[in-house]
């Protein structure tokens, strides 16, 4: 955006992404309007007890669904050095009392207000403001905003929108061969929130990324077995040595007629729980725009992955890459 006219600019939520993205636009003298469904700012930091009546949150508009996906011992995977905002460390100081080097979420979530709060940011964001609706208005003439509050539906015209809804909320669930035979729980971790719940059950967890790796582990400590299940142990399937319960398969082939989970290679396991890590989708549901897909969680066509070049530079996304520091 140019430096010699203030713009209005509105960007959709309030996470880390979000709050960086208005501090950036504050700082070059645009008006900034910051639209966050929630009633508070942090985006997926923001723990939430609570977690879907569906559990594997396939309907991201159902009622009672919910947004956030952390767990209520989640601590970050990558070191406080490297997770600050310029200008704005979180090394070196501590926001919640975790000065570990791996914090847990209260410690980022403390961060975050705190980058609000400094940065000026808090001042100018709606909180409760989920946009309903984006759609340009015409070459030169803005976007137009729909949104509900509190107060019931708007709608307002920005010069420029920057999307910042994030990409943790709407699981990914792979559809397994035969899941009609399965008569047991299943569910996605982003409606995983404690172990308890597994007690002395038999689970088969599918997914070896972080969020697989973490939620195995720490449910192993109260179920009989837990099955890792991934495509990238076909050469190290077997018992985990350091656990008592703990076994790596190859990918699940498929629900067998009698209910039980069959690996890739060969064997099968009689589970009480099959627990989805499986990641999650880009989800635009407000984005009424033309020459722009999701397709195989491929969000495009992008510039840089933050510019679509049909609308450049009055539209763009911060937040979108998910392998990277």
């Amino acid at each position: 955006m140019s430096r010699t006219r203030a713009r209005t600019a509105a960007v959709v939520g309030a996470g880390a992404a979000g709050l960086v993205a208005a501090r950036e636009l504050l700082r070059e003298g645009h008006a900034v309007t910051v639209f966050e469904r929630s009633g508070r700012v942090g985006g997926t930091w923001a723990y939430d007890a609570r977690s879907d009546p569906d559990p594997l949150g396939l309907d991201p508009a159902a009622p009672g669904a919910v947004h956030g996906s952390l767990y209520a011992s989640l601590r970050t995977n990558l070191p406080r050095e490297l997770m600050g905002f310029s200008g704005f460390a979180l090394q070196g100081r501590v926001f919640a009392g975790d000065p570990r080097t791996f914090p847990g979420h209260r410690e980022v979530l403390a961060f975050l207000d705190a980058f609000a709060e400094e940065s000026g940011v808090a001042g100018h964001v709606r909180l409760r403001a989920e946009v309903r609706r984006l759609r340009p208005l015409g070459p030169g003439e803005g976007w137009s905003v729909e949104w509900r509050g509190d107060a019931g539906d708007a709608e307002e015209v920005f010069d420029a929108v920057v999307v910042c809804n994030g990409h943790c909320t709407v699981p990914l669930v792979p559809k397994l061969r035969g899941i009609e035979n399965w008569r047991g729980n299943h569910m996605h971790s982003h409606n995983y929130r404690t172990p308890e719940p597994f007690q002395d059950q038999v689970v088969v967890v599918v997914g070896l990324g972080a969020s697989g790796v973490d939620i195995a582990r720490e449910i192993s400590k109260v179920a009989k077995e837990v099955h890792i299940a991934s495509r990238y142990t076909q050469d190290r399937v077997g018992k985990v040595d350091i656990y008592q319960n703990v076994w790596l398969r190859s990918e699940v082939d498929c629900i067998q007629d009698d209910g039980k989970v069959c690996f890739m290679e060969g064997s099968a396991v009689t589970a009480d729980t099959i627990l989805y890590c499986t990641g999650y989708r880009y989800h635009f549901p407000f984005l009424d725009v033309d020459d722009f897909t999701v397709d195989d969680n491929r969000v495009g066509p992008l510039y840089n992955h933050v510019f679509p070049p049909k609308y450049a530079p009055s539209l763009s996304f911060v937040g979108l890459p998910s392998k990277v520091i």
